[in-house]
């Protein structure tokens, strides 16, 4: 048996218990307080005053995207349109006999309208495809090769769950919006090998470890992701615990792969119990505002449509009824006001009919309409929101008010509205499109400001969080999401040793300094993954 006592410093058990001491015994919390300092420990951590947290669990990610984008053009970062061109420019240079030259995570804000031409690309890599992702991961440029190759030109029909972006007469421009336009590229793309699967999770542990995520849920799994998933497990590269998402997708897809899912389900919890279960399966209601995608229920201002429904309603109440009636988790992207009213009619449809929601989940949350909001208590409905994005940056300024107009802006993510009203909610990163750091996702939710203290008093700042609420969404919030309530979440007695040391006592910082709070220790089941 081995002992580890946490002390010398402020132990937040959860939202209404603190302690000055922690200890655990073979990865389950045994003590608190007096009762910790007690035992004869092997380790003792000194806290030095700082705060000792439950690991924090990660709503809705994509941690292989995110390890992949490690492995390409580092377009995410460049904060003028030139230094992009650059950084691709410079990749491709130094990896001449890449088939692909390839990057995830560019700024769309950095052209008018999130629209990029081809010839852009062409002018600096003229002789490859080059396809480039957006941090959204909803749009994708390509230059003119990779149009030839996919076999897009002015004559391809719009696909039904995707737009292919034309300039003025008529030809395709190199901006492909949603999966069903960007998927006739990435289907070309050469397969990872298996190193690189494996650099990917290690690069997604690093990551997650050194800033206290020891869960997360990975929101979008397809076969191939799902031996990255097993492979790492097995050896040994995980650090954090992870739930998968089965990808349900549209047309009769679904019933093509729904046993596929349950045996996936199986086969995880048969070779990965650990670390590993796939108890999900998600769903994409619609797109993103900033891409004027997301299904709204009144037209965007700036142009006369109403975004893109992924699914037709009919189908998406079938699939979702039939996949809680098999034992799943239902998780539903859903971000405009339509899409959201789909979702919680879907739910509402699945309970009809027989189903036991377990947990059911919509992702982002981002515009609800006003008479929608009581409806996820009343039907149970997690409210998954990713907090980085509720602040006035370049997306919402340059892409998102613009198309939403003012009103409807400011009745993005009601975190508040919806806690208050007795909904459960959970936080999340959507990493990599932003920051996986949990911290900064806080720091945000309870100032609603930018690092550059815009607006003052914060956005919409009815809907701000205290620190304690924003730190249970954090945690037992996705507990709660995960089903796993009883395992981990907070710090009680019998639960798993997954916490996290902070570099300082957090709940005495002004709140545009919480942001800045740094992981220094990361424990999964009491063994030290981040730290020295």
């Amino acid at each position: 048996m081995t002992t580890t006592v946490w002390h010398n410093g402020k132990v937040w058990i959860n939202e209404t218990q603190t302690s000055n001491a922690l200890a655990a015994t073979d990865g389950l919390i045994v003590a608190h307080g007096d009762a910790a300092l007690a035992l004869n420990a092997d380790e003792k951590i000194d806290l030095k005053g700082a705060t000792l947290l439950p690991g924090f669990g990660d709503g809705h990610a994509h941690p292989v995207f995110g390890g992949i984008e490690t492995l390409f053009a580092p377009v995410r970062g460049p904060e003028k349109l030139e230094q992009l061109l650059e950084a691709v420019k410079t990749w491709a240079d130094a990896n001449p006999d890449a088939p692909w030259v390839r990057g995830e995570g560019y700024d769309p804000s950095l052209s008018p309208r999130g629209e990029f031409d081809a010839k852009w690309l062409d002018e600096i890599v003229p002789d490859r495809p080059v396809v480039l992702r957006a941090m959204d991961y909803h749009t994708a440029w390509v230059n003119t090769k990779a149009l030839e190759l996919a076999g897009i030109t002015k004559d391809t029909p719009q696909p039904d769950d995707g737009e292919i972006s034309l300039r003025e007469d008529g030809t395709p421009s190199g901006t492909l919006r949603e999966w069903g336009a960007w998927k006739m590229v990435y289907d070309l793309l050469p397969p990872l090998t298996l190193d690189q699967r494996d650099q990917a999770l290690r690069a997604a542990s690093t990551a997650f470890s050194s800033c206290g995520v020891t869960w997360a849920q990975d929101a979008w799994v397809e076969e191939d992701t799902m031996e990255s998933w097993l492979q790492a497990a097995k050896s040994g590269v995980l650090k954090f615990r992870a739930n998968l998402a089965w990808l349900a997708e549209p047309e009769g897809v679904w019933k093509t792969k729904i046993d596929s899912f349950e045996a996936n389900r199986d086969r995880v919890k048969r070779e990965a119990p650990e670390l590993l279960t796939g108890n999900t399966v998600k769903f994409f209601a619609d797109g993103i505002l900033e891409g004027g995608t997301a299904a709204v229920l009144e037209d965007y201002c700036d142009c006369p449509n109403k975004g893109m429904p992924n699914w037709r309603r009919e189908e998406l109440f079938e699939a979702v009824a039939a996949v809680v009636a098999r034992g799943f988790q239902a998780h539903i992207h859903a971000i405009g006001d339509a899409g959201i009213r789909n979702a919680l009619d879907a739910f509402e449809h699945a309970r009809k009919v027989g189903g036991k929601l377990i947990n059911p989940v919509i992702a982002h949350s981002q515009l609800i309409d006003p008479a929608d909001l009581p409806r996820f208590k009343e039907l149970d409905v997690i409210a998954n929101f990713e907090p980085l994005w509720a602040q006035l940056a370049n997306e919402q300024v340059v892409l998102t008010i613009p198309r939403l107009g003012q009103e409807r802006a400011d009745r993005q993510y009601p975190m508040a509205t919806l806690l208050h009203s007795g909904t459960k909610i959970s936080f999340g990163s959507d990493w990599p499109v932003t920051s996986p750091v949990p911290m900064e996702g806080i720091g945000i939710a309870i100032t609603r400001q930018t690092d550059e203290e815009f607006p003052p008093g914060g956005w919409v700042p009815h809907e701000r969080l205290t620190l304690n609420e924003a730190l249970t969404a954090y945690t037992m919030g996705t507990a709660v999401q995960a089903g796993e309530e009883e395992l981990w979440g907070d710090l009680a007695i019998g639960k798993r040793a997954d916490v996290v040391m902070m570099d300082t006592d957090i709940h005495s910082l002004e709140p545009m300094r919480v942001r800045k709070a740094k992981v220094v220790g990361t424990w999964l089941g009491g063994v030290r993954v981040f730290g020295k």
